[in-house]
């Protein structure tokens, strides 16, 4: 009697292999047959394996193995060209950096299959292991994580290899927060007109950045209020003037002696809207380096102080109006669009709030209403503060 005769698949196909192996092959939804990524011992492995791919393709999951071929280099060029345009050209600069220096040597020639967390796991170890510094490697690892996720997107692999990876950690940094009063002495000892953009630094919270693109048409001396929409950034050696961080454009009012001394300024200046406040001697915008040797650092030592760099006034800025104004009025005043970023970079406790709070506390235990000050925070304190700041 012969045998029966096995039944016929209804998807896929499965053939023995002269080394007694099985393949299986499926028709894609583009209707090309395609071979499985490995073979089998047996044909009921090799039927499940068709089962699995048949429930993919139905459920709209299937993948076709030949997107995920193509190489990190190659994808990472793609990815880059698409994303540019909505990038600072600064932060364009970093990623192209980042792509040509730490992720096309290493992972270049690899097919994005390939990777697995495992591999971007050995990639981190190894730029511990070079010596870089952890916030290079986070850059890095984030920029390549945009890449992987870009690829998942694009239905190139299923999953993205970065997750799950251990990242060096960023050593943590406290800013140099100054009393006000502080902060006047650095100014008082810069010579003009870098006191008054040191000024602006301390008494405005704007970036360095955004200091150095300010022009003519930013102030408006007699309503008292500063114009924040540009940024002056280098990148690769070049000055590159762009919106502000994160596209926040603002307007900050500031105090009435500052919008004088800004007014009076202002008559020195070469005519036009267009014109910028503060350039080097020869009428060139700033660069960072150049004016913090020439200029800041000079006025810090002069002033008695130490470790103090221009984010450190902007960073004291924000604890001032935090502690006086509270966190919101702060990251207005700071440009953040998240208050959030102003507690955790900007704003920190003032020295004695905790002593005041203390003091608060045992009169609310013993049923009494405490002063304002101590209730409040708004106290007239031997620092001055209190006048530094005009309310918004």
């Amino acid at each position: 009697m012969a045998g029966k005769r096995k039944p016929r698949r209804n998807f896929g196909r499965v053939r023995k292999l002269p080394s007694g192996r099985f393949q299986a092959r499926y028709p894609g939804p583009d209707g090309v047959l395609r071979p499985a990524d490995r073979t089998f011992v047996t044909t009921t492995d090799a039927g499940r394996w068709l089962d699995r791919k048949r429930i993919e393709i139905e459920e709209g999951r299937w993948l076709d193995p030949a997107e995920g071929q193509t190489t990190v280099r190659d994808w990472s060029a793609r990815w880059l060209a698409a994303v540019s345009p909505q990038l600072k050209h600064k932060t364009q600069a970093t990623y192209r950096s980042l792509v040509n220096s730490l992720i096309e040597p290493a992972l270049g020639d690899r097919k994005l299959s390939s990777l697995r967390p495992i591999t971007i796991a050995e990639w981190v170890a190894s730029m511990r292991a070079r010596g870089l510094s952890a916030s290079r490697i986070r850059q890095a690892y984030r920029v390549l994580s945009q890449i992987m996720r870009s690829a998942v997107d694009n239905d190139m692999i299923p999953v993205t290899p970065c997750r799950g990876v251990k990242l060096p950690r960023m050593p943590q940094s406290e800013p140099h927060i100054l009393t006000p009063l502080e902060a006047s002495r650095v100014v008082r000892s810069a010579a003009e007109p870098h006191a008054l953009l040191i000024a602006l630094l301390a008494y405005a919270g704007l970036r360095i950045g955004e200091a150095f693109a300010l022009r003519r048409v930013d102030i408006d001396v007699a309503g008292g209020f500063v114009l924040v929409d540009e940024n002056l950034a280098e990148a690769n050696g070049r000055l590159v003037f762009d919106t502000p961080k994160s596209h926040q454009t603002r307007l900050i009012r500031v105090g009435p002696t500052l919008a004088k001394r800004l007014g009076k300024y202002l008559e020195t200046l070469p005519d036009g809207d267009d014109a910028l406040l503060f350039t080097t001697p020869g009428g060139k915008p700033l660069r960072y380096n150049q004016w913090r040797k020439a200029y800041f650092d000079p006025a810090v030592a002069a002033a008695g102080l130490t470790d103090v760099t221009p984010h450190d006034l902007r960073a004291s800025h924000g604890t001032w109006v935090a502690d006086k104004y509270g966190v919101m009025t702060a990251a207005h005043r700071l440009g953040h669009s998240n208050a959030s970023v102003t507690t955790r970079h900007y704003a920190r406790p003032v020295a004695g709030r905790d002593d005041q709070v203390a003091e608060a506390a045992d009169s609310w235990l013993s049923g009494h209403e405490s002063d304002d000050g101590a209730r409040s925070g708004h106290d007239d304190g031997d620092d001055g503060s209190s006048e530094a700041l005009v309310p918004v």
